[in-house]
């Protein structure tokens, strides 16, 4: 076990800090990168390097869905390819590893997040936990290669490369920290889930973790084609006044200028994954339906009311027409059959339009791929764990629901960190939830079943599709999503 808070990487050594239980390590390299270039290793260092404070995150607009939330006090910068650790301060044998990827649509979000923080999860369930900056929007997911040539060919994947570089570190570091490089668990919520489910596929990251869990994501989420990327690029770099052709300008671009000109195609400019035949070579989910993953035990769920999040800034929901309505699922999930919308439309024929109508978006973005994703698993006999959390937000009136990334600080058990209760409320009931999703995600990180003494027995997700429900009233569902699912097949 590490010497107090002073450990020896491979890299030098560094200080970092302790609050008597925990130590933490902060803004630690794990790898370098020129813009638009793979990563590489860091360069080592001479002496103690300080790692009491978080590095550079990454360049990214304000979050459009949670004012305030990424406003942190650290300063952005394209050097921003640093992580986080925290470990037990006591000695022990070597402790199972949980490395976390945030989401934020791949535009916003960083690892130094207060509802990241790793201490509960470091002095409860006796492990070491990693938090990671990847590259975000066009600096990590711009598709070059048409416009630019072969030399960018990996351009359009940069932020996976990233966390699979982050990925190695953890291999040939994370034991000076008392982890075990052979028990690594990868967790994500949004596009870190998604992320989660391209590293499930993607060759260059098999055997750099034993498990895996999917918050509100899959590998289909954010996911982008060749060609609708780079038309996504040539849009971003026009608008950031690059013209094609023309490298000097995109290495010499400001950077908020590349920030800006994402922002201004919205929350979702269209950046993520691409299929390119090379970091990903095929679908996330056909890969993981061929046994890309084969034998990985996962545990995987969505929120109940997942869509209602992006709902929040764009009035126009609460009062669109039927057609209205319609046109609204369209841009949001394509094209899809009148009788599916009817489905929804039958069901609780009291409620509003907003209420019948965004279950559809939530299932379409979120319930399918991450059912798809939990089977194929079960297919290739690796144990699954399904969950769907239910706590309703009181916040806004209540209008969010169990919204998308709601239950991070109930996984964390940060609900005390700040802005949480801006987000959860502040009813007593709280607490109990975080305990039962708090250390059923310490048991599936230790190799064991996620079960424990504070919620029912979890089953396995095999072939009557349990769910663990987790609210107020914590309890099992039998295929709950089995009408919806249905009505799609039908469609």
């Amino acid at each position: 076990m590490m010497p107090g808070t002073i450990i020896e990487t491979k890299g030098g050594k560094l200080r970092g800090q302790t609050d008597g239980s925990v130590c933490s390590w902060k803004g630690i390299p794990y790898a370098t990168a020129a813009r638009f270039t793979p990563p590489e290793r860091s360069a080592p260092w001479q002496g103690v390097r300080d790692a009491t404070a978080f590095g550079r995150i990454p360049p990214q607009p304000s979050d459009p869905f949670l004012p305030g939330f990424d406003q942190l006090p650290y300063p952005q910068g394209e050097d921003c390819l640093s992580l986080n650790v925290w470990a037990p301060e006591r000695d022990g044998p070597p402790r199972p590893v949980m490395v976390w990827i945030h989401g934020g649509a791949y535009v916003s979000g960083s690892g130094a997040v207060p509802w990241y923080d790793g201490t509960a999860f470091a002095r409860d369930g006796d492990l070491v936990v990693v938090t990671l900056n990847y590259r975000l929007g066009a600096l990590g997911f711009l598709r070059l290669w048409e416009i630019f040539g072969p030399k960018f060919s990996q351009s359009a994947n940069l932020g996976i490369l990233d966390q699979i570089a982050a990925l190695r570190w953890v291999q040939e570091n994370i034991a000076a920290f008392g982890g075990d490089p052979s028990r690594v668990t990868i967790f994500g919520e949004s596009a870190g889930a998604g992320s989660v489910g391209v590293l499930l596929a993607a060759p260059a990251a098999r055997g750099l973790f034993a498990q895996a869990i999917m918050q509100s994501g899959s590998g289909a989420l954010l996911l982008q084609d060749e060609k609708k990327a780079t038309e996504t690029a040539r849009r971003i770099l026009k608008a950031a006044g690059v013209a094609e052709g023309d490298e000097q300008a995109l290495r010499s671009v400001d950077t908020s200028q590349l920030v800006d000109a994402t922002a201004t195609f919205g929350p979702l400019p269209g950046l993520g994954p691409v299929v390119d035949g090379d970091v990903l070579p095929k679908h996330p989910l056909q890969a993981l339906l061929e046994g890309s993953a084969a034998g990985v035990p996962l545990l995987t769920g969505v929120n109940r009311d997942e869509f209602r999040l992006f709902t929040l800034a764009d009035p126009g929901w609460f009062s669109a027409s039927e057609a209205e309505f319609a046109l609204r699922i369209r841009l949001v999930a394509g094209d899809l059959p009148h009788d599916l919308i009817r489905y929804y439309l039958e069901q609780s024929p009291g409620a509003s339009l907003y209420e019948r109508l965004v279950p559809l978006l939530t299932h379409a973005l979120f319930g399918r791929a991450m059912l798809v994703s939990a089977q194929a698993q079960v297919a290739h006999k690796a144990p699954v764990w399904v969950y769907r959390f239910d706590f309703p937000t009181p916040v806004l009136g209540g209008q969010l629901g169990a919204c998308h990334a709601l239950e991070i600080p109930f996984v964390f058990d940060t609900l005390d960190q700040p802005m949480a209760d801006r987000f959860t409320g502040d009813s007593p009931e709280r607490q109990a939830i975080a305990d039962a999703m708090h250390w059923a995600w310490i048991g599936f990180a230790r190799g064991l079943d996620p079960d424990h003494h504070r919620m029912p027995h979890w089953p396995q997700y095999g072939a009557s599709h349990d769910v663990m429900a987790f609210g107020v009233r914590t309890h099992v569902e039998t295929d709950p999503w089995a009408p919806e699912q249905a009505a799609w097949s039908k469609a």
